[in-house]
């Protein structure tokens, strides 16, 4: 038995550190340990529940916008409000850029490299590279003359000896399968993507004022005045040039993205039987499209032991089958106690200890919904979404696993999205939804302001007493929800149980799994010092581990205390 040990995981948001213990080529067990602590529980409390989206936005500089939204919707949960039409459609809008531009970016920057041998491609034929994405797709860069551009910048490159973003690689790994004209056509996408994802942000910062942490959320609507006679509001000039960077972007998506996924993972068929873990899914609605938040465009729901007609829906923000189900256990974190308890009751009482992979070896909490793990993510949507027939899942799921079904030579079906590669198909799935989604939202959008209705805002009021609310999001990384406890106007309590939780959890009270746990299980090792494998499971969930980081030194005293506001 080898004992491996991968710290840090690289190409993610945050610190993570994953252990194996490998036998016989594979993995036989695996720990998840989070090496970063959230205390933005700690920081809220006391404030005013209107602040705390500005706050928790903060959790991260990659999800700031899925914060914010779930925030803004656990206060108006808690006061049982409604927002403006207005508002809902430009918070969707919102969301759907932010995640077009997380979604490109997972793909090519994050995780990519983990299929793809850039060394390789650099002695690639630029003309049968071209014919290979010509065949695939009639994007217009997949032309000879781009391939032999390519071709030409990545040998300078190397011959530089300064790889840049493509140093450190495992180029050469027995793991890699890529014929070098296949790696030439990635490479070639992947330098597209760095300008595309630009797109989707510049559209995002559009419409939200800035981003990162975006500055148009508040509690009862947004703060995106509307005025389409005004240089400095929302108007017609923004409004067309949001919807022109949108069309562009669209483009990538379904031409290049969701093409690249799918061919790439037909290419590495074998690998479709590795990285399962956790089959109960968890998803949430989302992408609202009325005031009270009861009707959606994008399904959510649970399915358990990966069975699809086990699908039971979430119906509304208010719907309280997700409302009494969430619990975290804290058996293996770093935390004072060894309890399981529902997000209301919780505290956060940091307790550091070591690593000890048989008792705490993570700051994350592991959450559970009916008392079981779930895997979140796009894969969880998409599942949700093939469950109850919804036509805008069906469409691109069929289209995916055609293409994937034409390039590996064999018919497949949606049985093959419990894997690796199968999170890299969902989510290049959704992020075609969610580019048609935005396109709709943002005609939805006008139509109403068409109408005459210009309101955007409601305000909160905050009666005496207790109040109790939550709020979800479907984010880039799967179900996100802020759970807030509201004194005489003052946050009492807060807690975030995130998709990274979620995923990259540690065992719980009960001995079982988490996501990135389980999905290691079974999986091939190559080479024991060069542990790619490991890299391409745990990418597959796009971790994002960043939260409040806790500074100690090696006795483990505190370094320095930090006065926020």
């Amino acid at each position: 038995m080898v004992k491996i040990t991968v710290d840090p995981v690289t190409r993610l948001e945050g610190h993570l550190r994953i252990d194996a213990e490998v036998s016989g080529g594979k993995i036989k067990k695996a720990w998840s340990s989070g090496q970063m602590w959230r205390g933005i529980e700690n920081i809220l409390k006391g404030r005013d529940p209107r602040d705390a989206w500005m706050f928790t936005q903060r959790i991260c500089g990659v999800c700031t916008t899925v914060h914010a939204l779930a925030s803004v919707r656990s206060v108006e949960n808690a006061l049982g409000m409604e927002v403006p039409l207005n508002a809902q459609l430009i918070r969707n809008l919102t969301q759907s850029l932010h995640a077009l531009h997380d979604h490109i970016v997972h793909f090519y920057i994050l995780s990519a490299l983990d299929w793809v041998d850039v060394i390789s491609a650099a002695g690639a034929d630029p003309k049968a590279a071209s014919s290979l994405a010509q065949s695939l797709s009639d994007w217009p860069n997949n032309s000879i003359k781009r391939m032999k551009a390519v071709k030409k910048q990545l040998n300078d490159l190397v011959a530089s000896g300064q790889l840049g973003p493509f140093a450190n690689g495992y180029w050469g790994h027995p793991a890699m399968k890529l014929p070098p004209e296949v790696n030439l056509m990635a490479v070639s996408h992947y330098l597209e993507a760095l300008d595309y994802q630009r797109k989707a942000n510049e559209a995002l910062a559009i419409i939200a004022g800035k981003t990162p942490h975006v500055q148009n959320v508040i509690v009862g609507g947004v703060a995106t005045a509307i005025n389409l006679d005004n240089e400095a509001t929302l108007n017609i000039e923004r409004l067309y040039r949001i919807k022109s960077l949108l069309e562009e972007v669209d483009g990538f998506i379904k031409n290049v993205y969701l093409v690249d996924v799918c061919a790439i993972g037909a290419l590495y068929a074998a690998w479709l039987p590795y990285g399962k873990g956790v089959t109960n899914y968890l998803s949430v609605p989302d992408m609202p499209l009325d005031t009270k938040g009861e009707k959606f465009d994008l399904p959510g729901g649970t399915i358990m032991s990966g069975k699809l007609d086990s699908m039971k829906s979430i119906k509304s923000f208010n719907d309280p089958y997700f409302g009494k189900n969430v619990a975290e256990s804290i058996a293996h974190s770093w935390y004072n106690g060894d309890w399981s308890k529902h997000p209301y009751e919780e505290e956060t009482a940091p307790k550091y200890t070591d690593f000890n992979a048989d008792a705490k070896y993570s700051w994350m909490k592991s959450p559970t919904f009916k008392g079981k793990p779930m895997q979140v993510g796009p894969l969880a949507q998409v599942l949700a979404g093939v469950a109850t027939g919804d036509k805008l899942t069906m469409k691109y799921a069929n289209k995916a696993l055609k293409l994937i079904s034409a390039v590996a030579g064999v018919k497949v079906g949606a049985e093959i999205l419990h894997s690796t590669i199968g999170r890299h198909a969902a989510r290049a799935i959704r992020c075609a939804m969610m580019s048609d989604l935005a396109l709709k939202h943002w005609e939805l959008l006008v139509a109403n302001i068409a109408k005459g209705d210009l309101e955007i805002f409601n305000p909160p009021t905050f009666p005496k007493g207790e109040q109790r609310g939550y709020g979800f999001h479907e984010a880039p990384r799967g179900a996100l929800s802020h759970w807030i406890i509201i004194k005489n106007g003052k946050i009492d309590n807060y807690q975030c149980v995130v998709p990274s939780t979620w995923n990259a959890c540690p065992r719980n009270g009960k001995e079982r799994p988490g996501p990135y746990e389980a999905s290691l299980v079974g999986n091939p090792i190559a080479d024991e010092t060069k542990p790619l494998e490991i890299l391409r499971t745990i990418h597959s969930f796009d971790p994002c581990i960043a939260c409040a980081v806790h500074m100690v030194d090696p006795a483990g005293g505190e370094l320095a205390k930090i006065k926020v506001l």
